[in-house]
């Protein structure tokens, strides 16, 4: 487990907990850590809820399926990430999306049930453990609400120029890449893609952004 900690210490869920009781704590926990071939399904849809990821290497999508079997892409996982915490916490017995692998990735699982009921070891850190779960699942709610934002425009226009001021925000800069490519991007703001190209060709002549592939500039 310690070839991991570079990346466990950029996880949320582990914020303020020391090496030395990290190890322990993933005993503790139960955690294991499983590989996933690119485009394997690490959460299926319509499954039980019951563990909490951890993205340690490679990056997935948090992807919903309509009825009609339209994709959209609810969000991307990337590195040190968590996933699947309010579906656990929840105790979902039927999740509505699925997690895909973008490429091949190693994912670290724990049981959420081993996180929310304190062990007998009375063990120190399991208080901020907890606090960091909830703190990590507050500010994904802030993060479903912009994406709410995102799609309730009316046009792809502002569909995608939302989003690309939200990024622009994030990353405290007009120049940026997003981790999207253009299908992907379509899916994300819930639009057509060729309606999505046209409206960002329409933009680039306008001189309202700069584009290539999946890096932007807001002109």
């Amino acid at each position: 487990m310690k070839k991991y900690f570079d990346v466990l210490r950029r996880c949320s869920l582990f914020d303020k907990i020391g090496d030395d009781n990290l190890l322990t704590m993933l005993g503790c926990l139960g955690a294991k850590v499983v590989f996933f071939d690119k485009k394997y399904t690490i959460m299926a849809e319509g499954h039980r809820a019951k563990h909490i990821g951890i993205m340690l290497s490679g990056s997935a999508q948090i992807v919903r399926v309509d009825y009609y079997g339209n994709r959209s892409i609810v969000s991307q996982i990337e590195s040190a990430q968590i996933f699947g915490e309010s579906f656990a916490c929840a105790e979902v017995e039927d999740v509505p999306v699925s997690v895909i692998a973008n490429e091949p990735c190693e994912v670290m699982l724990i049981d959420c049930g081993h996180i929310l009921h304190t062990c007998t070891n009375n063990c120190g850190f399991h208080q901020q453990l907890i606090f960091n779960l909830m703190k990590d699942l507050a500010t994904k709610n802030i993060m479903f609400h912009q994406k709410i934002e995102i799609t309730s425009k009316r046009s792809t226009r502002d569909k995608l120029m939302t989003y690309l001021m939200y990024c622009a925000k994030r990353e405290g800069d007009t120049r940026f890449e997003i981790p999207f490519d253009r299908q992907e991007l379509a899916d994300y703001l819930e639009v057509e893609r060729s309606g999505l190209s046209a409206e960002i060709s329409k933009l680039r002549k306008e001189g309202i952004i700069n584009s290539n592939k999946n890096y932007f500039e807001l002109l």
